[in-house]
């Protein structure tokens, strides 16, 4: 297998299982898309695009849609924040005591993934966190 962890792969969604789907990786190899780890609706026979997470000594391969990476995945919910933000007059109604299924419906994220990049934001100074949700800093 010359495949490794942080690889981009093609998915081809195979079947859906009672933790999540199976997935054949670029063509070849048997992997597994956690439910637990999707913020999008997914169907058999759909094509993703995906990232290896973990190669099981049994050499199946569990696989994300979100790149492996700490600082990738905070940059990116910062731009979907950032755009969500954009998007509705640089005001969102969500914050750390929203629902996750609220910041998954509204954002498409989890909750930790959303406190984290509001954190990062926060520090640069790019939004500011009220009572009520968060408000852009660049859009007042």
């Amino acid at each position: 297998m010359d495949l490794k962890v942080g690889d981009k792969v093609d998915l081809l969604v195979v079947r859906n299982t009672g933790i999540g789907f199976t997935v054949l990786v670029e063509g070849a190899y048997e992997g597994l898309l956690y439910k637990n780890e999707l913020y999008q609706k997914i169907e058999e026979g759909q094509n993703l695009v995906g990232y290896v997470k973990k190669i099981r000594d049994d050499e199946k391969i569990d696989v994300s849609l979100q790149a492996v990476g700490f600082k990738q995945t905070i940059v990116k919910n910062e731009i979907i924040i950032l755009n969500a933000l954009k998007q509705n007059d640089g005001f969102l109604a969500l914050n750390d005591k929203s629902t996750p299924d609220a910041i998954k419906y509204k954002l498409n994220m989890s909750k930790k993934a959303f406190k984290s990049a509001v954190g990062g934001l926060f520090k640069q100074k790019l939004i500011t966190i009220e009572d009520e949700g968060i408000r852009s800093t660049s859009l007042q």
